[in-house]
């Protein structure tokens, strides 16, 4: 089958269209025939530099892809050759072929299209049990949302909503993506390069700040999202793509009741995969109803994943890019 692999850690142009052996499923696995697969960041860290998510080279990058199942393995009962299905892989969805298990592999209804579907088994999983195992968003809460116009942010926008935010903020990087998260539901768009963030999310909140703040970027943000915190608050953090989050005091969190918080869609893919597939399932059920929508920038051949992850890595995307097989 034709695949692409990460040769070795590098830039961009270290992913190269290969044929490699067709993978076999093992017990409890399926083979999924790809009809598109997406671009996430942790394809990207896993590309750079060795990264918990990823194995070393040569591997074939990939999360989350959407198809027909192919073969059955082993002890697999539940699904059926042919069934239209979308996934939440270990890797190698970069490909023609993917294996998945079948804890992570949800029935696609025919209303939704393949590349949205290609988008829910990581990006909307991840979105949704940020703001509901890790925040414990309850209704009437201010969310704060860095990187809103991303993959992950950009749904998360639209889910705070429909799980009863009062207030949604969003941080972006230009006008565009302002326009876009406030489309989307965000009640203010706040541009970084422009704003102070946590003097306007003070000001915006009246003094009080954010119950609920989403952070995947990191060095950059995490002092400004600590000091954006309401009392009771909890910040999650999810990412690091500017670095790793500087040191901090600990004593005004537990004196003001205030929480910072770990979330990995892939810690949780290896040791608990169980407590995906609820949130998997509820994005699904929110997407063939149309309540949440997913945003794709654009959608590119398998043999630019190059270009792909370039353009994902420099922000020049909103939403997410999609890799069609």
């Amino acid at each position: 089958m034709h695949a692409i692999q990460v040769t070795q850690y590098g830039g961009p142009e270290v992913l190269e269209l290969s044929e490699v052996p067709t993978p076999e499923p093992g017990p409890g696995q399926v083979r999924i025939k790809v009809a598109a697969t997406s671009v996430n960041f942790a394809d990207i860290q896993g590309r750079k530099a060795p990264y918990h998510t990823s194995a070393p080279p040569p591997f074939i990058p990939g999360l989350e892809a959407t198809g027909t199942i192919d073969a059955l393995g082993p002890g697999v009962s539940g699904f059926e050759v042919g069934q239209r299905v979308a996934a939440l892989a270990d890797g190698g969805s970069y490909a023609e072929y993917v294996l998945a298990r079948t804890i992570g592999v949800y029935a696609v209804p025919d209303s939704v299209e393949s590349n949205q579907a290609a988008v829910f088994p990581s990006v909307g999983t991840t979105a949704y049990n940020l703001l509901t195992l890790a925040a414990r968003i309850q209704p009437g809460e201010t969310v704060l949302i860095h990187a809103a116009a991303g993959g992950v942010g950009s749904t998360a926008v639209q889910l705070a909503r429909v799980l009863g935010a009062a207030r949604i903020i969003g941080t972006v990087g230009s006008t565009a993506k302002a326009d876009l998260i406030r489309s989307l539901g965000a009640d203010v768009a706040i541009n970084y390069r422009d704003e102070n963030v946590p003097e306007h999310v003070m000001q915006i909140t009246d003094g009080v700040g954010a119950d609920v703040i989403l952070d995947a970027v990191g060095k950059d943000t995490f002092d400004g999202s600590l000091a954006s915190l309401a009392l009771h608050g909890r910040l999650v953090i999810y990412g690091q793509s500017s670095g790793p989050p500087p040191a901090f005091e600990f004593g005004p969190l537990f004196s003001q009741n205030k929480a910072v918080i770990g979330y990995s869609t892939g810690g949780h893919r290896r040791s608990r995969p169980e407590v995906l597939r609820p949130a998997g399932l509820a994005v699904l059920n929110l997407l063939a109803a149309g309540r949440w929508k997913p945003v794709i920038d654009r959608v590119l051949p398998l043999e630019r994943a190059g270009d792909a992850q370039h353009l994902v890595e420099t922000r020049a995307t909103m939403g997410k890019v999609i890799l069609e097989v």
